[in-house]
C-alpha cells in the first residue's frame, strides 16, 4: 500500500475499537504515526498499538467531561510533539423516550451533547490553535445520516449532536481555510459494528437496511479508507464537504 500519509501523526478519538479502530489500522497502513485514543478499555487500545507495529501511541481521556477534551489534548500533543490531524470519532447514542422524566430528558441531553458534540468542539479548538502555528492541519468529524435526515423517537440527542458536527465542521471550513485548516465530515448511515450488531439481534438484519437501495449496512474499512482519502495532502478542496456513505438511504 502507497504510504501517501507518510510523515504525518493523527490524532483519533474512540478509536479502540469499531469505526475507530478500523480508522487505525488504515492510517497506519498508509503511513501515519496514529494516537489511539480510548476512554476506559486500555488493554484495546494497547493491542491495537502492537497491531499497527507500535507506530504510534495510546492516550487516555474522558470526552465524558468538559475538561476532559482539553485534557486529552495535552496528553497527546506531549506525546506527539505535532499533530498533523484531528478524527473526532468518539460517540455515543442514549435512547430515551418523550415520556422520561425532567431529570431523566435532561441528562441524556446533556451526556450526549458532551461526547458527541461539545468533546468534537473543544478538540477542534486546540487543533486549530496548534494547526495555524504549524502551517495547517487536517480535522474530519464522524457525522452520521441522523444529522441529516432526522432520527428515531427514541435518540432524539443522537441526530442533534451530529447535525451540530456538521455544523460545526462547515464553519471551521469557511473560518480557517485561509490558515491551512481543512475540516471534512462524513456521515454513515448503518455500519456493521457492535452497536449494529446489537440492534440486529433485537430486530432483525431487514429492519436495519430496509430503507438501504443496496440492501447491505457499510463497512468500518469502507470508512476508514474514506478518512484516509481526506488526509491526502491532494485534497484539500474537499474543505467544508459533508460525505454521505449510507448506500443511497438518504440522497441531498
Amino acid at each position: 500500500m502507497a504510504k501517501t500519509l507518510e510523515g504525518q501523526t493523527v490524532l483519533v478519538t474512540g478509536a479502540s475499537g469499531g469505526i475507530g479502530a478500523a480508522i487505525v489500522t488504515q492510517l497506519a497502513a498508509e503511513g501515519a504515526r496514529v494516537g489511539i485514543h480510548y476512554g476506559r478499555d486500555k488493554a484495546a487500545a494497547d493491542r491495537l498499538l502492537d497491531q499497527i507495529g507500535g507506530n504510534g501511541f495510546t492516550v487516555q481521556g474522558d470526552l465524558s467531561t468538559p475538561n476532559g477534551p482539553f485534557e486529552l489534548w495535552e496528553k497527546a500533543l506531549g506525546a506527539a510533539g505535532t499533530i498533523h490531524a484531528l478524527i473526532n470519532n468518539a460517540g455515543i447514542r442514549t435512547e430515551i423516550s418523550i415520556e422520561a422524566s425532567p431529570e431523566e430528558w435532561s441528562d441524556a441531553w446533556q451526556k450526549e451533547f458532551q461526547v458527541n458534540f461539545f468533546a468534537a468542539a473543544a478538540l477542534s479548538k486546540e487543533a486549530i490553535r496548534h494547526f495555524k502555528k504549524n502551517g495547517g492541519g487536517r480535522i474530519v468529524n464522524m457525522a452520521s445520516r441522523a444529522g441529516q435526515r432526522g432520527y428515531a423517537a427514541d435518540a432524539l440527542p443522537y441526530g442533534a449532536t451530529k447535525a451540530a458536527l456538521v455544523n460545526l465542521t462547515k464553519s471551521i471550513a469557511r473560518s480557517f481555510g485561509p490558515d491551512g485548516v481543512v475540516a471534512v465530515a462524513i456521515a454513515p448511515g448503518w455500519v456493521r459494528t457492535d452497536m449494529a450488531e446489537s440492534f440486529i439481534a433485537v430486530h432483525g438484519k431487514q429492519a436495519a437496511v430496509a430503507d438501504i437501495p443496496i440492501g447491505e449496512m457499510a463497512e468500518p474499512s469502507e470508512v476508514a479508507e474514506l478518512v484516509a482519502f481526506i488526509l491526502r495532502k491532494s485534497q484539500s478542496s474537499l474543505n467544508g464537504a459533508t460525505l454521505d456513505v449510507n448506500g443511497g438511504s438518504y440522497i441531498r
